[in-house]
């Protein structure tokens, strides 16, 4: 079905964009596919908005030694005889709350940035797919060590690299402390490492000494990073590796660490990434049938780089690529088109994306696609050209529909589908918000303009009909955004 021009323009601001801002439907012009591939075969450029952000390292290594401080006011409060001087204070609770505050800001701050990105740029298919690969990604601010550097994980792992080779990026993000600190492999330890075997003689020697060398804890690789790299972020559940392969990767990954710290290993920048070899598991290791070498943090290298070039990474990315463009349950056929894209050209992300702007079949005016809270959001905010100045009220709409940033609350990231996100409360949250926005606009905007801005010739005639016929601007606003042509892309 051939699709009108000026239909393929909404679509491509919509479908692959957050939306259109006003008068970009006009700047799209006639040829909306090299509009979205020259966004990303333009160099890089790191947004403005970054420039005031403080560095993922500087803010982990002040968490660490909130921490150890805690910890130590912990422990001196258990040994202490002396009552505490207010009854009420608790001196457990009183340090992780100080921590908590140490970070929130430097979350809010990180979130309003991204979200006035979003709202700014002119570019937002690149913007989007920063946000597709940070949700592939994922990490969670509910675990306290994420909570204020789960956004440097996208600005200095992700968003320089998403027009790169695929092994460029997943480099980049399972060596970033926010991932290795999200999956506590900062906490695996090869029991055949100079640490191992150190703390395994002193458990032995307790053991004869009549103690108990179990108090000395357990001596182990943590699974977590090696599994979530396999089932998440490469080959997928279904990408043919064993348990076996689990294991004998979480050895290989062991070292792979955060710098700073006390005592004799110490070593590293605070807070930023750094091999420990003392924590590494020794010896070559057999893995999905190839043998790595043991050359310490080069092994682990070795397996991501020739993990992101088999063939089942290949299709577990392009599945994930045309259900969050395209539809829930993506077509086979573009599938196929990505997976052939990504092995060809050795998971060179441009090429998959062009296979995909490219296939006519992304084009197709039925929009199948039911947008996440915060796409509607944004989406919203776009068409209206409006925006809180306080960074608080900026995110507010988020925590309200139920999609903090970078608050998945699991691994896996965001769900993709519809039906994870249109159920009767969430709808309800929905008009709840458009109808307060719409209020706090009242007749500043047109509906009609708004329409025309967000949609173009997309926007059906039954919707400009109920828009003409709404009882205040207000009203006419929130039937837009609550509209189905809106609300899907």
């Amino acid at each position: 079905m051939i699709v009108a021009i000026a239909n393929q323009s909404a679509i491509a601001a919509n479908r692959f964009g957050f939306g259109a801002r006003p008068g970009e439907l006009a700047a799209i012009g006639s040829d909306p596919r090299s509009w979205l591939l020259a966004q990303i075969s333009a160099p890089y450029r790191a947004p403005a908005e970054l420039a005031a952000l403080a560095s993922g390292s500087l803010i982990l290594s002040s968490f660490l030694a909130a921490r150890a401080a805690r910890a130590a006011q912990r422990k001196a409060a258990a040994q202490s005889a002396e009552p505490a001087q207010d009854a009420t204070a608790d001196p457990v609770k009183e340090p992780r709350n100080a921590v908590r505050e140490l970070l929130l800001p430097h979350y809010v701050a990180q979130a309003a940035a991204r979200t006035r990105i979003v709202l700014a740029t002119e570019a937002s298919f690149r913007e989007r797919l920063v946000h597709f690969w940070s949700n592939h990604f994922a990490v969670s601010i509910d675990k306290p060590i994420c909570l204020g550097i789960a956004g440097t994980l996208e600005n200095e792992a992700i968003r320089p690299r998403i027009d790169g080779h695929f092994a460029d990026l997943l480099l980049a993000v399972e060596s970033h402390p926010a991932m290795i600190g999200y999956l506590d492999n900062q906490r695996s330890l090869g029991p055949n490492s100079e640490i191992g075997a150190r703390v395994s003689r002193r458990r032995g020697a307790a053991a004869q000494a009549g103690g108990d060398g179990a108090l000395l804890g357990k001596v182990g690789v943590n699974e977590n990073l090696a599994r979530e790299i396999l089932e998440l972020h490469t080959l997928g559940v279904d990408g043919g590796y064993s348990q076996a392969d689990v294991t004998t990767f979480a050895a290989v990954l062991t070292g792979w660490s955060i710098g700073g710290g006390p005592g004799r290993y110490a070593e590293g920048e605070p807070g930023a990434f750094v091999f420990r070899s003392a924590l590494h598991e020794p010896g070559a290791k057999t893995l999905l049938g190839r043998r790595y070498a043991d050359d310490g943090m080069e092994q682990g290298r070795a397996v991501l780089r020739d993990l992101a070039t088999r063939p089942a990474t290949a299709r577990h990315l392009a599945t994930k690529l045309a259900r969050h463009f395209v539809a829930d349950e993506p077509p086979a056929e573009l599938v196929d088109r990505l997976a052939r894209a990504y092995g060809a050209s050795a998971g060179h992300l441009p090429t998959v994306y062009a296979a995909l702007v490219n296939w006519d079949g992304a084009w197709r005016e039925e929009p199948r696609k039911f947008k996440q809270p915060q796409e509607f959001v944004y989406s919203s905010l776009r068409a209206l050209a409006v925006a809180p100045d306080e960074p608080k009220a900026l995110l507010a709409p988020f925590a309200a529909l139920g999609q903090r940033h970078w608050n998945p609350g699991s691994p896996a990231g965001w769900p993709d589908r519809q039906a994870d996100w249109d159920g009767a409360d969430a709808l309800m949250q929905r008009i709840e918000w458009s109808v307060a926005l719409a209020a706090r606009i009242g007749d500043a905007h047109s509906a009609l303009g708004a329409a025309d801005t967000a949609l173009g010739a997309l926007a059906s005639r039954h919707t400009r009909s109920a828009l003409e016929n709404a009882a205040s601007g207000s009203q006419a606003l929130a039937l837009l955004l609550m509209s189905p042509e809106f609300q899907r892309r």
